[in-house]
């Protein structure tokens, strides 16, 4: 059993979809950080089958929670102080969410204007659609 040591001041990002952590390594842009990272991938989870971990020892701030919202609103992200979980935060689907993804409709003002933000708006919470404030165009995965 492959064993990582344990965190004395950090994050734990938990429950990660098999297979999604690198995609979330690199929105979160944890390669920037002066930080040990530990990836676990395909851990055996008695939920999910196979799950992936994020291990992260640097403070919780550095951390954009409604980016990770978006990405997967399932993560548990647990807060670890004294090598002891302190805190779990759920996630929610943020209601806007800047210059995390670009809208892809060639008529949208964020094609011409290349220093607009590309904002997208959640708007349907049931079946997770975000469309660009600026033309609606709907994001697809």
């Amino acid at each position: 059993m492959l064993n990582v040591g344990e965190l004395n001041e950090g994050f734990v990002l938990d429950h990660i979809q098999a297979g999604k952590s690198m995609d979330i390594y690199k929105y979160l842009k944890l390669g920037q950080l002066d930080c040990c990272v530990a990836i676990i991938k395909n851990a055996r989870s008695s939920k999910m089958g196979k799950k992936d971990i994020i291990k992260v020892e640097c403070p919780i701030d550095m951390l954009d929670l409604d980016m990770l919202g978006f990405i997967d609103h399932n993560i548990t992200v647990n807060i670890i102080q004294d090598s002891k979980i302190i805190e779990k935060k759920k996630l929610h689907l943020p209601k806007e969410i800047k210059d995390v993804i670009k809208c892809k409709n060639p008529r949208c003002i964020t094609s011409i204007e290349q220093g607009l933000p590309h904002i997208f708006v959640l708007t349907d919470k049931e079946q997770e659609v975000y469309r660009c404030k600026y033309c609606e165009e709907k994001h697809k995965w």
